[in-house]
């Protein structure tokens, strides 16, 4: 070890310059040492800081990795193998901090403690002895200027004893203070080579004592464990690079597709169009009214759910119903000048959701999916078949369907006027042997016509107050009188699907070919639009009104309808004959087809209802037997049978039933 530098004791005394001046040379190293000491312990503090957050850091790390099972993972199948790898490592984990906080309580005692001791004791007490001899050198000083200024005459003995006595007490204390100054400065110099290195002798004890138990730790068998976790993660690893590559290579194919793909529109000229949808999902522009006239468009994702119209929002769980489907209609219309929009009509014939589809396919696709399951495809044991069929017997415009020789020998309310007759106060029909041909019934290339009227031009004839002709050729009284005094009145909601000329009225069969040659046409040429109407039946006329004028849009007499009917397959479509005169003196026949909201068979026996009170009318016994036999409400009127057309027709309830004043 090398000599220590001191102060001489034996010049204390005397403290001359020389001494003053080494003195101040202790005293600066004992100030360095003291600005370092200072650093050090932050030092250590710091590594006793660490080591103390390394116990926190790894009981919360045990706890996290126990908490793992915990978790409500939705894609957690398969994690049985990492949760019990993660339960050993919690196991591991928990006897390392038990390690760490051995360590951190060693380095507490051996490292920090040391050097706390060395400031709070052996810098402190030089502090306080410096301050010390500065005190008793600043009195020695007063003392000896006091004795100093002592006059030259004839001195007091008595003060002259005094400050004698003073300086000599003085000199004393500053003797002392001195001689304890120098020694601690001398006993400083190897007080702060033990200080220096007696911390940090124990911080390596501490770090031994760690390693070492640590390796007995990690044993054998924890490198077993540690090389079977290391092989588990080696092949994920591959697992994952594979996946990447797979990833890689179909993003690459995606990426190829050509344009078209991104562009909305891009088969408006001829889009493929599915027709046998009875499920779409898809992002719709939802029509919403903000004010009287205002309105807001908000982009929705929409998908359909067995029977209902569902809405889900971006960011949204799950989805909600928007419209109940079943026995609702769907439309094309314009609004808001905006393509491609389309409309959803509840059955009771109140306007619904306007939605809009990004391209011709998508809306023409939309429309087709919900007016399959309006007709409750979805419910049958083999939805898609179902509506695959309806669709080809739809798109088979020329060959005869020869399933109408199974329809007549069931029976059904199709009525033939001119081949029946009066008996037990029913119609019979006669049936029919022979099905004629397609040629026979409608001539080729018949024009089909598919809207009522216009809107506008219905607006602009109430505008101009005259009487407007409509398309079916029936001119339209101001009122109608006769509904009042009629015995019969039967409101259905229907939607006009299409008209055409025929040749004969002598068989239903005339009235099915054209339901076939109208839905055949409609689907070729993408015509989705229809005109809903309220049909009013009453014993003199069958009336279509337009349900939000109440403008009557057609009036036929009761007696020019010669053959009606109702598709066996398709409950809902209902067509009926109608002879009427012409200028050139002659007669003319055309087939109307309509959809209703309820079954077509209600409507035909409605109209069959409305020709028995015509011919009953004739004799008034007969019509007292009649009415006698239908039911009268509280309020005396008569309705149809409950085990015909019923509430479920759709029909505003005001009309619902088939009514008549006693």
């Amino acid at each position: 070890m090398p000599a220590v530098d001191k102060l001489l004791l034996e010049e204390a005394l005397q403290d001359s310059p020389q001494t003053r001046s080494l003195l101040s040379v202790f005293e600066e190293d004992a100030g360095t040492l003291t600005d370092y000491t200072n650093q050090l312990l932050q030092a250590m503090q710091r590594v006793y800081g660490a080591q103390n957050e390394m116990c926190l850091a790894t009981q919360q790390l045990s706890k996290q990795l126990l908490a793992y099972e915990k978790q409500n993972f939705a894609l957690g199948k398969g994690d049985e193998e990492v949760i019990s790898t993660l339960h050993y490592f919690s196991k591991v984990v928990d006897e390392l901090n038990v390690l760490h906080t051995e360590l951190a309580k060693q380095l507490a005692d051996t490292m920090v403690l040391p050097i706390i001791q060395f400031r709070e004791k052996d810098l402190t007490e030089v502090s306080t002895l410096k301050d010390l001899f500065g005190l008793a050198s600043s009195e020695h000083d007063l003392s000896m200027a006091k004795y100093s200024r002592l006059p030259k005459k004839k001195e007091n003995e008595k003060v002259k004893a005094e400050i004698v006595k003073e300086v000599a007490a003085a000199r004393r204390k500053q003797h002392l203070s001195s001689l304890q100054y120098y020694c601690a400065l001398n006993a400083l110099q190897y007080r702060k080579r033990v200080a220096m290195m007696e911390p940090m002798l124990g911080f390596a004890h501490g770090q031994i004592n760690f390693f070492k138990k640590g390796a007995e730790m990690f044993s054998q068998s924890m490198d077993g464990f540690l090389s079977s976790v290391a092989d588990m993660v080696q092949s994920i690893q591959v697992e994952l690079e594979v996946e990447a590559e797979k990833m890689r290579a179909s993003q690459q194919e995606l990426l190829s597709l050509d344009e078209a793909v991104y562009t909305p529109d891009f088969d408006v000229a001829a889009p493929q169009i599915n027709r046998n949808l009875i499920q779409k999902a898809g992002y719709l522009n939802l029509r919403n009214k903000t004010g009287l006239v205002s309105t807001t468009w908000e982009r929705l994702y929409f998908f359909t759910q067995g029977g209902n119209l569902m809405c889900q929002p971006r960011g949204a769980v799950a989805g909600g119903l928007i419209q109940d489907l079943d026995n609702c209609s769907v439309m094309a219309v314009d609004c808001e000048d905006r393509r491609y929009c389309f409309q959803i009509t509840t059955p009771n014939g109140k306007a619904g959701i306007i939605l809009q589809a990004e391209s011709r396919k998508e809306n023409e696709e939309w429309i087709c999916a919900i007016n399959n399951i309006s007709r409750q495809i979805y419910l049958t044991d083999n939805p898609e078949a179902v509506a695959i069929k309806l669709n080809q017997t739809a798109l088979q415009a020329v060959t005869p369907i020869t399933s109408f020789a199974k329809k007549q020998e069931s029976p059904r309310p199709s009525q033939n006027v001119k081949g029946s007759e009066m008996e037990n106060d029913k119609i019979v029909p006669k049936a029919t042997v022979v099905i004629p041909e397609a040629e026979q019934l409608i001539a080729p290339g018949t024009p089909i016509q598919f809207d009522i009227v216009l809107p506008a031009t219905e607006f602009l004839d109430q505008n101009r107050g005259g009487r407007r002709t409509n398309p079916f050729g029936e001119t339209e009284d101001a009122t109608f009188p006769e509904a009042e005094d009629s015995l019969l009145q039967q409101m259905f909601i229907v939607r006009f699907l299409g008209s055409m000329a025929v040749k004969t009225d002598n068989t239903t069969e005339v009235i099915y070919e054209a339901m076939r040659q109208v839905l055949a046409a409609r689907a070729i040429h993408n015509i989705f639009r229809m005109t809903e109407s309220h049909l009013m039946v009453t014993s003199q006329t069958l009336r279509l009104i337009d349900p939000q004028t109440q403008v009557t849009r057609a009036n036929f007499e009761l007696t020019s309808v010669t053959q009606f009917a109702a598709h066996q397959e398709n409950k809902r479509l209902v067509g009926f004959v109608v002879r009427l005169p012409e200028s050139t003196g002659g007669e003319s026949l055309s087939t109307y087809v309509f959809e209703s909201n309820s079954e077509g068979e209600k409507i035909c026996y409605a109209i069959n209802l409305g020709k028995e009170i015509i011919e009953v009318q004739k004799d008034p016994e007969a019509l007292a037997q009649l009415m006698l036999s239908m039911p009268l409400t509280n309020d005396g009127k008569y309705v149809l049978l409950n085990d015909q057309p019923d509430d479920n027709d759709g029909s505003p309830s005001e009309n619902r039933g088939a009514e008549s004043e006693a």
